[in-house]
């Protein structure tokens, strides 16, 4: 089966549609699908829930689609540095799950594992834990997370195999593997194309089952969300 796309527009045809949920891996703005994500703004979909770390900036990874109010709810851990993020969640446009940034990635990871629900002491006692079954284990109080999945992920690669084989670099890797294996589809954004065995199978962090398409794209530009230097000396 031909796993690769000529672009991110064909790569995405025939899964789209309103009020889907879309997992986008990345961190700020490093491991994000950036073609992918233009793509999703251009196709006009709407209506959608994104589950991501955070919702980029103002004018650049997932904040373009919130600047085309496609989006109607996060399920996110951290958006300190979006500012239409905050006018549209203030002003009741945008629904926001806010969730503590380790109980996100254990319900990406648990749902990718079939697994439904797991207890964590995280959120104990505060507003993470309204409305959630809790429970007591060995005499300490934890709350019950269900996973989540996603009709749709979008994972940044560094380097892929046509069978989708997925090697990520660095940081770059963040939420992007456990996402892989949570969307009923994944579409992998890689950078470079080899053929099928020039990988080391010992370096590969998701396995070509997880991925059903592939498109290559090059990072538009690197990025910094806060650029904080001190002065000359």
């Amino acid at each position: 089966m031909n796993k690769v796309f000529p672009s991110a527009e064909k790569a995405l045809e025939g899964l789209l549609f309103d009020g889907m949920t879309i997992m986008s891996g990345g961190f700020g703005l490093c491991g994000i699908a950036e073609h992918l994500i233009v793509a999703l703004r251009d196709s006009g979909v709407k209506d959608i829930t994104v589950i991501s770390n955070n919702c980029g900036v103002d004018d650049f990874g997932l904040g373009l689609l919130l600047q085309t109010k496609q989006i109607k709810k996060m399920v996110s851990s951290y958006v300190g540095e979006n500012a239409e993020f905050e006018r549209q969640y203030l002003s009741g446009e945008l629904e926001l799950e806010f969730n503590p940034q380790g109980t996100l990635a254990e319900r990406i990871r648990a749902g990718g594992a079939g697994i439904p629900a797991f207890y964590t002491k995280t959120g104990f006692g505060t507003l993470v834990a309204d409305g959630k079954e809790t429970r007591q284990f060995n005499g300490e109080d934890f709350v019950m997370e269900t996973g989540l999945v996603a009709d749709l992920s979008i994972v940044k690669a560094w380097k892929a195999d046509r069978s989708g084989n997925l090697i990520y670099r660095k940081t770059a890797r963040n939420f992007n593997p456990m996402m892989a294996t949570a969307g009923k589809v994944c579409i992998a954004e890689v950078e470079e194309l080899v053929e099928v065995g020039e990988l080391d199978a010992d370096q590969i962090h998701t396995p070509s089952i997880y991925v059903n398409r592939i498109v290559v794209g090059e990072s538009f530009e690197k990025r910094i969300e806060r650029r904080t230097t001190r002065p000359k000396e």
